[in-house]
């Protein structure tokens, strides 16, 4: 466009020859004069300018180890919680744990259980008694029922947050 600018194209035959070029990734025609309005009045600059408005403060090596400490010391708590103890936004910890820390809530909706040594003696004892069996009988295959466990623990709870325990 600056280069069509400068040798003296309207916008209008610009917009044409940018469709003709890149078909449907071309710049929209608006877009076009907006960049020849910019032109005609001496912005010769394709760089962004610095825009008006509050800088972003909260992404700083303080803060982000202010996030992670108070996540490594309770990994239950909430983003609300976390805002409170930090004294930071809600938007500055969320930001913070998803981008920077690369930090998801799971909620956990079953709990594995881990055998005891005597569960874990008995089940073999059990897979020994059944090869015996099978040894004796080669027909126990229809006569055995298998299964297992699944242990699913009941809360009685207050709140979602608290159920991503």
């Amino acid at each position: 466009m600056k280069y069509c600018f400068l040798l003296g194209k309207s916008a209008g035959e610009t917009v044409l020859m940018l469709q003709e070029a890149f078909k449907e990734e071309a710049l929209s025609k608006t877009q076009v004069y907006e960049w020849y309005s910019c032109f005609k009045g001496g912005e010769m600059s394709c760089e962004d300018q610095p825009r008006s408005g509050r800088p972003s403060t909260f992404q700083n090596d303080e803060n982000l180890d202010k996030v992670h400490n108070a996540i490594n010391t309770d990994h239950r708590r909430t983003t609300d919680e976390m805002s409170e103890i930090n004294g930071l936004s809600w938007c500055s910890c969320q930001r913070t744990l998803m981008e920077d820390l690369n930090m998801k809530r799971v909620s956990a909706k079953f709990v594995p259980q881990l055998s005891t040594e005597d569960q874990k003696n008995n089940r073999l004892n059990v897979c020994y008694d059944l090869r015996e069996q099978v040894g004796n009988d080669p027909h126990i295959h229809s006569k055995v029922v298998t299964g297992d466990e699944t242990w699913c623990y009941g809360y009685n709870l207050e709140t979602k947050q608290a159920s991503s325990q």
